[in-house]
């Protein structure tokens, strides 16, 4: 049963057409299609009609005319389609059969009709088209463009019914070129409009973008719709119901990529050649933003990746020589702005920054061997202090400049490491060979965290410290500092010359976070053993009190250390204590056996030290008090029988021999607390001393315990020699140990992994191991195999 319409009285609709008729039908059809075409956009929208879901229409109250219309249309393509008769058609004799193909075709003769009335249509509008060029063929397109969509989706929705049978079943059984009715509209659309001026509006559409690339204003929105425009043609030949950019990849990107690149070829070109790098970095940066700001605003987002790789091409690639020549001016003058500016340009293109990096890490290298030779006029005076300063100004300027300029970006870090590895190891200082830096590292560590070494705050010392880390993990030779900062710290634990405990504990944990726990093992004992020392102090006191044995003892303090914790060693001089002090330690090694047996006591005199106090100046009111080594006392304390004494008796006294006799002697006579005749600049045999009852000096506490710049020399040369020793060990335990595990090794992979393994420690040479490899040979723990080959031996 046919559809009903109910309808208010007054409307004026047309009779329907005669289904059994094709061209009745149609002529009916065309008129209220030509209405939608050429009328829509008069008021008419979408929304004022709803169309059925089913067969039937609803009623519509207070329709106007035009809808009227247009439900009409809808309606006779129903009655069309779904019509058992045809003109020419003989039916089949079974009834189903008869009206499933007379609708398949029916639908087929409407549907060309359509196509046919669509072809028609476009080509008046082609016609017209040619008669416009430039922005007025752009606005042409988009009114038309407009229209023809709205009218296509309100005819779509017309032919619902043709849609859901005829277009589907096609559609299914795999015919090509059928489409819904709203596809159609854009095949047709694409066919013969569209591909007939493409041509013609992409180069309207170019003049509007280089109109604007100039800084002309446009009407940026017309761009954008034809953008739209090419993206809605995109259909999918394979699959009608989905779209592709194929249309406006080739209509639109193709040639709007082409014009890119030939407007900023010839561009940058005429700017390079009359304005300077910088100025020409600052253009092309402003290039680049106009083009992401065009994506953003009428660009369609395909285009970003294209684009960029385009622009990136002919404004930094193509002049990327010029920028890279241009870097070392700006390394030279600090144009850090304009570094930064060429790093961004740079980091765009593929290996464009590799040169730069290149170059930069060879200016801080010869910039921190500059620092370096400045203050290296006299080694021997260098003070550690000003050493590690220029070494670390350098450090600090640059990785500023690597975080400010160049984003903090790995491998600029990278290079900068590698510049300052070879400032700090091989510079004017470390020409003798590269054990200076870690020395004077450690030196000046010593003296930041000895009692009144430089007076800062907390804070300021950990921030120092935490600068000395910086150094420090630059030094090749790491073992070095670790020799001189543990006779540092063990002279500053026995002498209780640190500044601070929470200082000295932080650089310790910071050693131990850069090297590992085998590196600090024994400065951690150290300081387990100053604390054990300070309770078995007052164990000692307690026991004194006690036994009632502290009548006339000494107000002393006992360091018991380990012997194989503590990089100390025995005296190299007998030594005869004085009577007070020998009394003093025996009680204390009574003590000290007794709460542990078997254990053997060998005293440091070297690094013993006491005060003795004076009565005997004429000159003072107040006593002074000396600051003495154990020898000085020693020395001093003779003088309370008489006041002269001769070089033979103070030696006899004393055992000690001349090489820690005559340095002892030699401060008192310097500080003038005694007078030596005959009058002379050595000390020795022949020398009478004699007690000066004339001392003056404005301190009352004297410090007569100063090393001699002999004796420190002679601690850095065995401190030298040990570290060499010690290599060679650390060498032979590290072949050991690979062969062990490896078993059968080439001499050439051995020497490799060994240098591998022992480099976080120092830079070994490989003359070096291959002695060691010679001697572990010799000590039968390798053997030599066939082919160059090492064996180990169990």
């Amino acid at each position: 049963m046919p559809p009903a319409t109910a309808l208010r009285s007054g409307s004026n609709m047309p009779s329907q057409p005669n289904n059994d008729d094709i061209n009745h039908t149609w002529t009916y059809l065309q008129s209220g299609i030509n209405s939608i075409m050429m009328n829509l956009q008069d008021g008419m929208n979408m929304e004022n009609v709803r169309f059925p879901s089913s067969l039937f229409i609803p009623v519509v109250m207070h329709a106007n005319q035009r809808v009227i219309q247009y439900m009409g249309v809808y309606t006779a393509v129903h009655n069309f389609c779904t019509s058992q008769k045809a003109v020419g058609f003989t039916a089949p004799t079974t009834a189903g059969v008869q009206a499933h193909r007379g609708a398949h075709l029916l639908g087929e003769d409407l549907y060309k009709k359509l196509t046919a009335y669509l072809d028609e249509h476009l080509k008046d509008l082609l016609q017209k088209a040619e008669l416009h060029s430039g922005e007025a063929l752009l606005a042409f397109y988009i009114r038309e463009w407009d229209r023809y969509t709205v009218a296509a989706k309100f005819i779509h929705h017309l032919f619902r019914y043709l849609n859901r049978h005829w277009v589907k079943r096609e559609m299914d059984e795999g015919k090509k070129n059928v489409y819904d009715v709203y596809t159609l509209h854009l095949v047709q659309w694409r066919n013969v409009l569209f591909d007939a001026i493409s041509t013609k509006v992409m180069d309207a559409v170019l003049k509007l973008v280089e109109k604007q690339r100039n800084g002309e204003t446009i009407e940026y929105l017309q761009i954008k719709q034809i953008l739209d425009s090419m993206v809605s043609l995109g259909l999918d030949e394979h699959d009608p119901s989905k779209t592709t950019l194929d249309t406006y990849r080739w209509h639109f990107e193709r040639p709007f990529l082409a014009a890119t690149r030939e407007y900023y070829q010839a561009e940058s070109r005429a700017f390079v050649a009359e304005n300077s790098v910088v100025e020409y970095m600052k253009k092309a940066e402003m290039r680049l933003a106009e083009e992401e700001e065009r994506v953003q605003m009428y660009l369609h987002p395909d285009i970003a990746i294209g684009l960029k790789r385009c622009c990136n091409q002919v404004l930094i690639a193509d002049h990327s020589a010029l920028l890279r020549d241009e870097f070392q001016v700006l390394l030279d003058n600090d144009r850090e702005e304009d570094m930064a500016r060429m790093y961004n340009l740079l980091q765009r293109i593929p290996d464009g920054l590799d040169p730069l990096r290149v170059k930069f890490e060879a200016h801080v290298r010869n910039a921190g061997l500059t620092a370096v030779a400045k203050v290296a006029a006299d080694a021997e005076k260098l003070e550690p202090k000003v050493y590690v300063d220029a070494l670390l100004e350098i450090h600090t300027q640059y990785q500023g400049l690597v975080k400010r300029a160049f984003n903090d970006e790995p491998e600029f870090t990278r290079s900068l490491d590698n510049a300052c590895r070879e400032f700090v190891n091989r510079n004017e200082v470390c020409k003798a060979g590269s054990n200076k830096s870690p020395e004077l590292l450690a030196k000046y560590t010593d003296v930041l965290l000895k009692k009144s070494g430089t007076g800062v705050e907390e804070q300021e010392l950990e921030a120092t410290l935490t600068q000395i880390m910086t150094v420090f993990k630059y030094i090749e030779d790491k073992d070095v500092f670790q020799k001189f900062y543990s006779r540092m710290l063990a002279r500053r634990l026995v002498h209780t010359s640190t500044s601070s405990d929470d200082a000295e504990t932080s650089m310790i944990s910071k050693l131990k976070e850069a090297c590992g726990f085998e590196y600090t093992n024994k400065l951690q004992r150290m300081f387990q053993d100053m604390q054990i020392s300070k309770d078995l102090n007052d164990g000692f006191k307690d026991h004194l009190k006690q036994s009632l044995e502290d009548s006339h003892t000494l107000d002393s303090q006992y360091s018991v250390l380990g012997t194989g914790f503590w990089p100390l060693s025995a005296p190299t001089t007998t030594f005869n204590p004085p009577p007070e002090i020998h009394a003093d330690c025996e009680r204390f090694t009574r003590y000290y056996k007794n709460k542990h047996e078997g254990r053997k006591l060998t005293w440091l005199w070297q690094l013993c030290k006491g005060e003795v106090k004076t009565s005997y100046t004429r000159s003072s009111k107040t006593p002074y008090t000396f600051q003495v080594s154990a020898y000085q006392m020693a020395i001093l304390l003779l003088f309370n029988d008489q006041d002269q004494h001769t070089y033979e008796d103070i030696a006899s006294a004393t055992q000690l021999n001349s090489e820690s006799l005559d340095p002892s002697l030699g401060i008192i006579i310097k500080a003038k607390v005694l007078t030596m005749s005959p009058e002379g600049d050595k000390v020795g045999p022949g020398k009478t001393f004699k007690l000066n009852y004339d001392f003056k000096n404005k301190k009352i506490r004297v410090n007569l315990n100063v090393g001699m710049k002999s004796e420190q020399r002679q601690e850095e040369a065995e401190t030298n020699k040990t570290i060499e020793e010690d290599r060679k060990l650390l060498l032979q335990s590290a072949i050991v140990r690979i062969m062990k595990a490896r078993k059968k090794m080439k001499h050439s992979q051995l020497v490799s992994e060994t240098i591998a393994q022992i480099k976080g420690r120092f830079l070994p040479k490989v003359s070096d191991i291959k002695k060691c490899i010679e001697i572990l040979l010799d000590k039968e723990y390798l053997e030599r195999l066939d082919d160059d080959e090492l064996g180990y031996l169990a």
